[in-house]
């Protein structure tokens, strides 16, 4: 996973949230490129964030 994250520039991307969040401050929020989903805690936006190829996280999504 870190090898990924150290290989994407995460400077240019949008997070954004599940327009399903409202007010609720308890969500995650997601961001793309073109070859990464990166996935972080609303809470905490300077804090950790995982990092998925976007054919396995679009596949995760599948699977729910």
């Amino acid at each position: 996973m870190r090898k990924l994250m150290d290989a994407v520039d995460l400077a240019p991307i949008v997070w954004r949230k599940s327009s399903r969040s409202g007010t609720n401050a308890n969500c995650v929020e997601v961001a793309q490129t073109a070859a990464t989903t990166a996935v972080r805690d609303s809470k905490n936006p300077d804090g950790p964030l995982l990092a998925f190829p976007v054919a396995a996280f679009a596949q995760a999504l599948r699977t729910l």
